[in-house]
């Protein structure tokens, strides 16, 4: 058996949404993090509490792209197909390329599965134009039971190991060590170990077979990692990046973390991660609506903690109210909202970048607040830092945008040094203030000092009634509220943010491509496909929206043509436009509740260079 070397491939499991194929895809990712390969996921799953088993409409389906050096995205179309089901390969294939090897559990493709799947014969290879060739069909369900016929366990037990067969087949056409598989279930089912041998068992079964047979795959393939930065990894995903980035900025703080949160798609995992953490200072209450979750953190922030609040976009409309009372009082508050697809309940299980103009203008009076993107499901964990450490230094809430896409995806997270991360300092009243201090005094950069409750001699009340400057008296004095509204505005034009940064051909671009959040992966592959074929193209992606860095109005001047690529209908182009003078650029806008597609950006920017 020959095998050749990658520079990355794309997998693509998909099946029942009861098929465990998130898990399977997670588990493939975290053996190919571990050895040091760079990786993207993307889970895409329906919204379904439970579909009908076989439907159409129930498909689950978890991409994972590997690859030797960086990769950005999780790749437009597969290299290899897990379809469990006949439902899954009728759904599925359109994401796999037309030399992909297709990977059946032929058990799945019975006369009832089809026709539940709309196929029209009882051929669907024919049916569908696949190469049989390219196809590794294998009585997968069988060869499981047979696996662990001596178990003892029930047929309904069995059927759920079913993935864990495709998981040792994939492996073994990917040369990939089963060791650290078998590493992650016995911690996963560290309760129940009888259950983590059996899926460790039918994971060798599959790797097996896969070996046994050279199944009908010609090759075995391996992709080593080129660049190896020294340090330990672990394949993690955007909302426990973001969860631990809140730990690490409430460590390097000194400081309690307080999470109030109310359940919600797709931010509730950032709930769950943090409430496993009591042993380091993080409390966590699942409030009863997600008002109450964001006024229960307004008084953990009050009472000295960093106090969080997560939601997704029909969150943020209802914690709007409470977002402005932290704006008026002036206190530290991070709120993560996690988008997700909409309006309304919309796509609650899909990704968009529709909460912009929301997070920016969503609130009644002149209300500013910084705002976040994170680009990556890694880079969550910095964002998080980076926005608890504003929130702290500039008393002031915060909103974190992440989104489905990069929440839910993962990626090789090398554990940072938090000797290395920046240190915070909240600004607290000075003791030589001590008899003097009033609520709304503020230090040099305009920011109002924090006194904490229990400090003998700096009692005070906050409240939602515009305060005097002088006295933190309640003050309906018009001069006043117009030197408060300024000096708000004024606090969060002043926090300081790194310059925009341009990649590409930064000095002679024909073409800058903008883009802010979570489509860094994508845009940055379709900027190096051009350039690879001649093309002078950069590139600028928006982290910090408000404030913009200092050098926006320069960069997006400098370059005859700018094309502005967001998940919406032009948020990001409109904003921008009100902020640089004569800037008016392209658009390139998808609402689809994926992720963009790099052959289609590709083929856009083409036609707009000419």
């Amino acid at each position: 058996m020959e095998i050749k070397e990658l520079d990355s491939v794309v997998v693509r499991f998909s099946g029942d949404s009861g098929d465990g194929m998130q898990l399977a895809g997670n588990i493939f990712s975290t053996v190919s993090a571990t050895v040091g390969n760079s990786i993207s996921t993307f889970p895409d799953y329906p919204a379904d509490i439970r579909a009908p088993q076989g439907s159409l409409t129930g498909v689950s389906g978890y991409q994972v792209h590997i690859g030797a050096e960086k990769v950005y995205t999780p790749g437009d179309l597969c290299d290899v197909l897990v379809a469990m089901n006949a439902a899954a390969l009728k759904t599925q294939l359109r994401y796999a390329k037309p030399t992909a090897t297709l990977i059946l559990d032929t058990d799945a493709f019975g006369p009832k599965d089809l026709q539940k799947a709309e196929f029209k014969t009882d051929d669907p290879i024919t049916e569908m134009g696949i190469d049989p060739d390219r196809v590794i069909a294998c009585p997968l369900t069988t060869m499981v039971k047979d696996c662990l016929a001596d178990t003892g366990m029930d047929q309904k037990a069995m059927l759920k190991c079913r993935n864990m067969f495709a998981v040792g087949l994939v492996c073994w056409l990917f040369s990939r060590d089963l060791e650290v598989a078998f590493n992650f279930l016995r911690e996963k089912f560290a309760r129940k170990p009888a259950i983590a041998e059996a899926n460790i068992r039918v994971i060798q079964a599959g790797y097996d077979y896969g070996h046994n047979t050279h199944s009908s795959a010609t090759n075995v393939y391996r992709i080593e990692t080129r660049e190896k930065q020294p340090g330990r990894y672990m394949d993690i995903t955007g909302n426990k990046a973001t969860a631990y980035g809140f730990i690490a900025a409430a460590e390097k703080a000194g400081l309690k973390l307080y999470l109030g949160s109310y359940p919600i798609t797709p931010a509730t995992d950032v709930l769950h991660e943090l409430s496993k953490h009591k042993s380091l200072g993080v409390t966590t209450v699942q409030c009863e609506d997600e008002i109450s979750g964001c006024a229960s953190a307004i008084g953990a922030s009050f009472a000295g903690a960093l106090a969080v609040t997560s939601t997704s976009g029909p969150g943020v409309c209802l914690k709007s109210e409470a977002m402005n009372l932290a704006v008026i009082m002036e206190l530290p508050l991070v709120v993560l909202d996690v988008q997700r697809g909409g309006p309304a309940t919309g796509l609650p299980t899909k990704s968009e970048q529709t909460d912009l103009l929301q997070v920016l203008y969503g609130r009644n009076g002149e209300s500013p607040l910084p705002v976040i993107a994170a680009l990556s499901p890694a880079d969550c964990f910095d964002a998080a830092y980076e926005a608890s450490k504003i929130a702290l230094e500039h008393m002031t809430p915060v909103v974190l945008l992440t989104d489905a896409y990069i929440a839910n995806g993962s990626a090789a997270f090398r554990l940072p040094d938090l000797e290395e991360y920046p240190a915070i300092q909240p600004p607290y009243v000075p003791e030589e203030l001590r008899g003097t201090w009033t609520p709304y005094q503020r230090n040099a950069e305009g920011v109002r000092y924090w006194a904490v409750p229990g400090r003998e001699g700096f009692t005070h009340i906050l409240g939602g009634l515009e305060k005097d400057a002088k006295t933190g008296a309640i003050s309906t004095d018009p001069e006043n509220h117009d030197l408060m509204t300024r000096l708000r505005q004024e606090k969060i034009d002043r926090i300081p943010v790194p310059d925009l940064e341009v990649l590409g051909d930064k000095d002679d671009a024909d073409l800058l491509i903008v883009g802010f959040g979570s489509t860094y992966g994508h845009l940055h592959t379709a900027m190096d496909e051009l350039r690879r074929q001649g093309h002078k193209v950069a590139m600028a992606q928006f982290r910090y929206i408000r404030p913009l860095p200092q050098n926006t109005a320069e960069v997006l001047t400098k370059y005859p043509k700018v094309v502005v690529a967001e998940q919406n209908m032009g948020q990001l182009a409109a904003y921008l436009r009100t902020q640089v003078d004569g800037f008016t650029p392209m658009k390139f806008n998808q609402v689809k509740g994926q992720p963009f597609v790099v052959s289609e950006l590709v083929a856009n920017f083409e036609t707009l260079l000419k």
